[in-house]
């Protein structure tokens, strides 16, 4: 894992400056998804592993997967990235690029488990508790965990907020253990 980051990080320093300097963080954040997606499916990284496979005929079958997400700019990108043998590194760059620019917006990404769906006014006011607490904006990131029996669990950074039933019944077997 921290070869593909030690890897990945000069691109993703790269395209966030590029797309930082020209106003296009959003464009760029879209594209990356789109690109990360097609370089993560197993399909393609076949193709990647394929040695009769010439980089000008993976470049067109990823702009072709790509279509209209490919702009000028991007497209030079995985060209590089293809000649580079990084095109697996897209999904990391992805994630750097990403928390540069929540970073440079002043956004956290928050992973919010949930025992049971979250309706959109429960989620709302779990958004606005979380951005008063960390005085940031709060992107969440929202998934669905029967194991935790009720409740929520919170990831944002490095801190956790476990409010699940799962982790009060932990909490208290160990107590009971001491």
């Amino acid at each position: 894992m921290a070869e593909s980051v030690t890897i990945a990080r000069p691109y993703a320093e790269a395209v966030f400056q590029l797309a930082d300097s020209g106003g296009t963080l959003k464009q760029w954040s879209e594209t990356l998804e789109r690109a990360a997606a097609i370089a993560a499916n197993p399909d393609m990284l076949q193709a990647m592993g394929t040695p009769e496979i010439t980089a000008e005929q993976l470049y067109g079958l990823f702009a072709a997967l790509a279509g209209e997400a490919l702009f000028a700019e991007s497209q030079n990108l995985v060209r590089v990235l293809i000649e580079n043998r990084r095109l697996a590194a897209l999904p990391e760059i992805r994630d750097l690029f990403e928390a540069l620019k929540n970073e440079r917006e002043g956004t956290v990404e928050a992973q919010i488990a949930s025992a049971f769906p979250l309706d959109g006014d429960a989620l709302a006011g779990l958004v606005a508790d979380l951005e008063k607490r960390f005085k940031r904006k709060i992107q969440p990131v929202v998934s669905v965990d029967p194991g935790l029996i009720g409740g929520v669990s919170i990831q944002v950074g490095d801190e956790v907020i476990d409010g699940s039933v799962r982790g009060k019944l932990a909490s208290m077997a160990v107590a009971l253990k001491s």
